[in-house]
């Protein structure tokens, strides 16, 4: 029995590794986009973005931008491996894990931010560190009337 507990501590910690976050996954494939700011990993675990909003497509709406929200997401990240990273609280009110994700070295976050995709959502504690960086993203996509700052009136996400 001696034996056995080296090799049940070291599957235990490899299991652990594997997640590489009490959050979850570290890396992962996207096997679906649920909308501008939401995916679904193919363990079916559903990945809200942090900090931002993107207008509504789902629930029978279908707001300005939102499309294009959609298929800017699902070009950068369907069927492709992502990397996520966690901040301060795990879920949402709807039990979706938050995360910053990214994909090819670019950040989707922040990517949806200063195209023009998203507006900026700060739901405290996540993102106090990064809050700043987020908030020039947005000013500079809104005074370059970038994505749906040039064509929605009034902006669907704020």
């Amino acid at each position: 029995m001696r034996s056995l507990v080296p090799v049940l501590v070291l599957v235990l910690v490899l299991a652990a590794c594997e997640s590489g976050s009490p959050c979850g996954p570290t890396e992962a494939v996207v096997s679906r986009v649920i909308d501008g700011d939401t995916i679904e990993l193919a363990s079916g675990e559903r990945i809200r973005y942090l900090m931002v909003n993107t207008p509504e497509t789902t629930g029978g709406k279908n707001e300005c931008y939102g499309a294009n929200a959609v298929q800017f997401n699902r070009d950068l990240v369907e069927g492709k491996t992502v990397e996520l990273d966690y901040d301060v609280e795990c879920t949402d009110r709807f039990d979706r894990t938050l995360a910053y994700v990214r994909v090819n070295g670019q950040e989707v976050n922040t990517l949806m931010l200063e195209r023009g995709y998203a507006c900026l959502l700060h739901i405290p504690p996540n993102g106090a560190a990064r809050l700043a960086e987020f908030e020039a993203l947005e000013d500079a996509a809104k005074a370059a009337n970038r994505g749906l700052w040039g064509a929605c009136d009034p902006i669907p996400c704020n």
